[in-house]
């Protein structure tokens, strides 16, 4: 018997905590960190004792919710995005930054891999790919078609142009065969299997995105959204975000 209740406290002791019941802290997040958020959710949770209620989208249409007062505890977007909006007082300060994800071409793992480490080889793989795909609303497409205007290229590449409705479908398609190069960032690529990496945008074309935190100006819970950011950027969450694309903040 006492050998039994030893082992009973044992096992309670080396037990993670139990992840505690209630309302759940109602998070905004960037499809940009849909695969981080999805692979660091149930050790969040864990870790910080509350369940999180997560939705993804784009951060165009995050803000858009956000301005039209849906009610959240947590947004995690582009630093563009949450500047704007603290300045318009829907989010308290301070943002926490996140993490920053480059931008880069896509393609079907397997697939030839045509050299893009110079411009002359990136315009050339842009010219030559039958078909190409990025998202409609994301935070990138200014920059990738500003791009294809720069590389002199935007009418040619204009007619072969899918746009998708979001990373994921975007980076899906190419993984299907569907399409045949996808522009998005790094973590939108990451995530989705049969699709890899190809390489970045070269040399005066390198951009990336950047992604901040923080809490709903209306929310009664700032302890535990905070909870959410201290884990998000400490040193138990860092392996897996520079696994999923997302490169520690400047």
């Amino acid at each position: 018997m006492a050998a039994a209740a030893a082992a009973a406290i044992l096992l309670a002791v080396a037990a993670p905590p139990a992840v505690a019941q209630g309302d759940p802290l109602r998070l905004l997040v960037s499809n940009g960190l849909k695969g981080t958020m999805e692979a660091l959710q149930r050790q969040c949770e864990t870790e910080i004792g509350r369940r999180l209620a997560v939705q993804f989208s784009s951060t165009a249409a995050l803000k858009q919710r956000i301005e039209s007062g849906e009610a959240f505890d947590l947004t995690i977007i582009t630093v563009e995005a949450i500047d704007d909006l603290l300045k318009r007082g829907l989010l308290k300060t301070p943002q926490k930054a996140i993490g920053r994800s480059e931008l880069g071409v896509g393609i079907r793992a397997g697939d030839a891999r045509p050299d893009i480490g110079t411009v002359a080889g990136f315009r050339q793989a842009l010219r030559a790919a039958p078909s190409i795909t990025y998202p409609r609303d994301g935070a990138s497409r200014g920059h990738i078609e500003q791009t294809f205007e720069r590389l002199g290229i935007a009418t040619e590449v204009k007619p072969k142009i899918i746009l998708a409705d979001g990373s994921g479908p975007a980076t899906e398609s190419v993984a299907a065969g569907k399409a045949a190069m996808v522009l998005t960032l790094f973590s939108e690529i990451v995530p989705t299997h049969g699709a890899e990496i190809l390489g970045p945008f070269p040399g005066e074309y390198q951009f990336d995105i950047r992604f901040a935190a923080a809490t709903s100006a209306k929310s009664t819970q700032a302890a535990g959204a905070s909870a959410v950011i201290d884990f998000l950027t400490g040193p138990k969450a860092a392996p897996v975000l520079k696994a999923k694309g997302i490169d520690a903040p400047r």
